[in-house]
C-alpha cells in the first residue's frame, strides 16, 4: 500500500484520528481464533512490558535538567535532535532494558521511548510555566497589581498572549502546595510529581517487523492489522512472541482515498480501543481573502448564536438574514445536576477518609461504592460534555456550509472568569465546554477547507453592530426601563437597532473578523489561527451597514375590501361527524373523544350524549346528564345536530 497521498489544485494533507476497536483476532503461528478477552489478555501483557520501561525512563530522567536538554534540540555534539522521540531519546544516549530473564526485541524498546520522550517533552511549558510563576511570586496570590502581573507574564515564556486563566490556575496550584508543605515548591516535578504512564501501545514507533496496517482486499471499510504480542506475562525468548492479525472495521469517516497509519491501542475497561491515524486531502483554508464569514458569539442558555455577514466590494458589510441560535439548556441543566450529584459524593466520600483515617473501619466498603459511583458520574458528565461538543460544532459548521462562508469568526474567551453573578451562575459559567466545541469546530471546518479565527471578545456585546454607540441593555424588549442584560436598545437616533444581545454580539464578531483579516496570525505553539489585538483604524470600520427593508409583493389596495364576518367561524359543526367504527383512524369527532386512544375511557361511546359526565361517587349528579366520560368531567356543550333542537334563532344556546 502506497505510503504517498496525491493532491489536486488547493488541496492539502491532513492527519485525522477515527477511534476502532479490536474486536477478535487470529494466532498465525497456531491458526487459533482468539476472543475479546484473550486479545485483550494479551495486548495488556504487552503494555505492562512497554510501561514498566517508560517508567523507569521516566524515574530517571524527570528532571528540570533533563527535559532542558531534550527541549533545546540539540544533542552534545551540536547536531539537530530527530523529531521523533525514541530517536532523540537513542541520540542523547538514554535507554532502559527490560527485567532479568524477560526477552522483547528492539521495538518495543522503541515504544517505551517513545512514550517517554513525549511526556518529558510536552512536560517543558509547564514547567517554564511554574518557574516563572514562582520567580515572580506575588504579595497576594489571590489577587496579582497590575505591576505583578506585568512581571510575571515577562517571567512565563509566550506570556504576553497567555490567557490569565491559566496564570490564575497555577498560582492556586503553587499557593495550596505552599500551605500544605510551608514552602513554594522547586519545579514541576516537585509541584506535580512524576508522571503516570498509561498502558498503551504507540505502534507509529514501530516498523514492519512489529506491526503492520493494510486494507483488507474484500472491502474499503475494513482493514488488517498484524502485530507481535506475547504468548505469556514474561516472554523468555523470541518463540513466545507470535504474529496476531486483527480484523479492524474502518468508521465511516474514515474516507477511502485515505492513507492509514499504525494506530495506538489503548485498553479500556473491557474492551481494546485503536485509535487510527490517517492522512487524507481536504481544502485549503486561507487566512485572508475572506467576503463571507460566520460570526459565532457563547452564551449561556444559548449555548451558541451565529450569523453570516458578507463583505461588499464597495467595503461595507451587511448581514445575511437574522442570524440562529443553538439552544443547549436542556444538556446543560442535566450537566449542571451531574455537577452538584458529583459534589455531594465527594463531600461524603471526603468525610468518610477523615472517619476512616486509614484503620480498619467499617465504612470502608461503603466508602469503595462512593469511589465507584464517582467514577461513574464523571464518564456520564464526560460522555455528556462531548456528545453537546460535537453536536454545537456541528450545528455551527453546517451553518457555514449553508451561508457560503469561508471563515467562522469565535470569540476569544480563554480568559473570562466568572464572577459577581452569583454562586450558581458562576458556576454554570466556568465551566462551559467551549474549549471542547471550539476544537472539533476547527476538526470539521477543516475537512471543509473553512478556517477558524479567534478574535478577542472585547467590547462585542457593549457596542452597536452599526454605529460603535454604547448600547442600554433591558431585561425585555417590551419593557425598555427595566435594567436588565438580555434586550440590547442602540440610543443613536439614526439608528435605533435593538435586538437580542447575542445577536448584536454575533455580527461585532464577524464584523471585526473582516475589517481584521489582514491581522490574521498561525500561532507557533498551538497551530490556530488567531487575531491577536484590536486596532482602531480598523475597528472603525468594523460596522454593519442596514439594508433598506423591501416587500416580497405590492400590498396596496386596488379594490373595494373584502366584507369579514363578526363570527367567522361556528362554535360548533353545522353538521354531524358521520358514523365510523371504533378506532384511530377517520373523522375527528366532535371534541368527546381522543383519537389518540383506542379504547374509549368507560361509557364513552362515538355517539355519546355531549352533556354527560363522570359518574359521581358523593351523590352529586347536574341535572340532566347521563352517565358516561364527557369531553370533561362536569362540562356542558351544545348537543349534537341529530338530536331535536328548538327551534331558535341561534345555534349557539345550551340544552339544560
Amino acid at each position: 500500500m502506497s505510503r504517498k497521498l496525491p493532491l489536486g489544485k488547493g488541496k492539502t494533507p491532513r492527519t485525522s484520528c477515527a477511534r476502532a476497536l479490536l474486536r477478535r483476532a487470529v494466532d498465525e503461528k497456531t491458526g487459533e481464533r482468539l476472543s475479546l478477552s484473550a486479545v485483550r489478555l494479551r495486548v495488556g501483557w504487552c503494555a505492562d512490558l512497554v510501561s514498566n520501561l517508560a517508567a523507569a525512563l521516566l524515574a530517571e530522567h524527570c528532571n528540570t535538567g533533563d527535559v532542558d536538554v531534550l527541549a533545546s534540540g540539540v544533542d552534545e555534539g551540536g547536531r539537530a535532535l530527530p523529531s521523533n522521540a525514541w530517536m532523540a531519546l537513542r541520540r542523547l544516549g538514554w535507554s532502559a532494558a527490560p527485567p532479568e530473564g524477560v526477552k522483547v526485541n528492539d521495538r518495543i524498546v522503541r515504544m517505551a521511548q517513545e512514550q517517554a520522550g513525549r511526556a518529558l517533552r510536552s512536560a517543558k511549558w509547564r514547567a517554564d510555566l511554574t518557574a516563572g510563576v514562582v520567580a515572580a511570586w506575588p504579595i497576594d496570590p489571590g489577587k496579582r497589581t497590575p505591576l505583578e502581573w506585568d512581571t510575571v507574564r515577562a517571567a512565563v515564556p509566550g506570556g504576553k498572549y497567555l490567557p490569565s486563566s491559566i496564570i490564575k490556575a497555577r498560582t492556586r496550584q503553587a499557593a495550596t502546595y505552599l500551605k500544605a508543605n510551608g514552602r513554594l515548591p522547586v519545579d514541576v516535578f516537585d509541584l506535580e510529581g512524576t508522571p503516570k504512564i498509561p498502558r498503551m501501545l504507540l505502534l507509529a514507533a514501530c516498523d514492519g517487523q512489529q506491526a503492520t496496517i493494510e486494507r483488507s482486499e474484500t472491502g474499503t471499510g475494513q482493514a488488517l492489522l498484524r502485530l507481535q504480542l506475547p504468548t505469556r506475562p514474561d516472554p523468555q525468548a523470541y518463540r513466545d512472541w507470535t504474529w496476531v492479525a486483527c480484523p479492524i472495521v474502518l468508521p465511516p469517516t474514515v474516507p477511502a482515498s485515505a492513507v492509514l497509519h499504525l494506530p495506538t491501542l489503548r485498553l479500556a475497561g473491557d474492551t481494546v480501543r485503536a485509535d487510527l491515524a490517517y492522512t487524507h486531502a481536504v481544502p485549503k483554508a486561507h487566512r485572508t481573502g475572506h467576503a463571507v464569514a460566520l460570526g459565532v458569539d457563547w452564551g449561556l442558555n444559548t449555548l451558541l448564536s451565529a450569523g453570516a455577514v458578507q463583505l461588499n466590494g464597495d467595503g461595507r458589510i451587511t448581514a445575511l438574514g437574522a442570524g440562529a441560535q443553538f439552544r443547549a439548556a436542556g444538556v446543560l441543566a442535566k450537566q449542571h445536576r451531574l455537577r452538584r450529584l458529583s459534589e455531594r459524593l465527594h463531600t461524603k466520600a471526603d468525610q468518610y477518609m477523615r472517619l476512616i483515617a486509614g484503620h480498619d473501619h467499617q465504612l470502608a466498603p461503603t466508602l469503595d461504592v462512593l469511589r465507584s459511583e464517582i467514577q461513574h458520574v464523571s464518564q456520564r458528565r464526560s460522555s455528556l460534555n462531548d456528545a453537546l461538543a460535537w453536536a454545537a460544532a456541528r450545528w455551527t459548521v453546517d451553518q457555514a456550509i449553508a451561508a457560503g462562508a469561508t471563515v467562522i469568526y469565535v470569540e476569544d474567551l480563554r480568559s473570562m472568569e466568572a464572577g459577581g453573578m452569583g454562586r450558581t451562575l458562576n458556576t454554570r459559567l466556568s465551566q462551559q465546554v467551549r474549549g471542547q466545541i471550539a476544537d472539533r469546530m476547527r476538526h470539521l471546518a477543516t475537512e471543509q477547507g473553512i478556517a477558524v479565527v479567534t478574535v478577542p471578545a472585547r467590547n462585542t456585546s457593549k457596542l452597536c453592530p452599526h454605529c460603535l454607540t454604547p448600547l442600554r441593555h433591558r431585561k425585555t424588549p417590551d419593557r425598555p426601563t427595566l435594567a436588565g442584560w438580555k434586550w440590547a436598545i442602540c440610543p443613536h437616533q439614526d439608528y435605533r437597532w435593538q435586538g437580542d444581545r447575542d445577536h448584536g454580539a454575533w455580527r461585532r464578531i464577524a464584523a471585526r473578523g473582516l475589517a481584521h483579516q489582514a491581522t490574521t496570525v498561525t500561532d507557533h505553539t498551538s497551530g490556530h489561527m488567531v487575531i491577536r489585538t484590536v486596532l482602531d483604524n480598523l475597528e472603525a470600520n468594523a460596522v454593519l451597514t442596514p439594508t433598506a427593508k423591501t416587500s416580497r409583493k405590492d400590498r396596496s389596495k386596488t379594490g373595494s375590501t373584502r366584507p369579514r364576518s363578526t363570527r367567522p367561524a361556528p362554535r360548533r359543526r353545522r353538521a354531524p361527524s358521520p358514523a365510523r367504527p371504533h378506532g384511530r383512524a377517520g373523522q375527528r369527532p366532535e371534541g368527546h373523544a381522543h383519537t389518540d386512544r383506542t379504547r374509549l375511557p368507560r361509557a364513552a361511546h362515538r355517539h355519546q350524549g355531549v352533556n354527560t359526565v363522570s359518574t359521581s361517587t358523593t351523590g352529586h349528579r347536574p341535572r340532566g346528564a347521563a352517565l358516561g366520560a364527557g369531553f370533561h368531567f362536569h362540562a356542558h356543550a351544545s348537543p349534537p345536530r341529530w338530536e331535536t333542537i328548538p327551534e331558535t334563532q341561534s345555534d349557539s344556546g345550551s340544552r339544560s
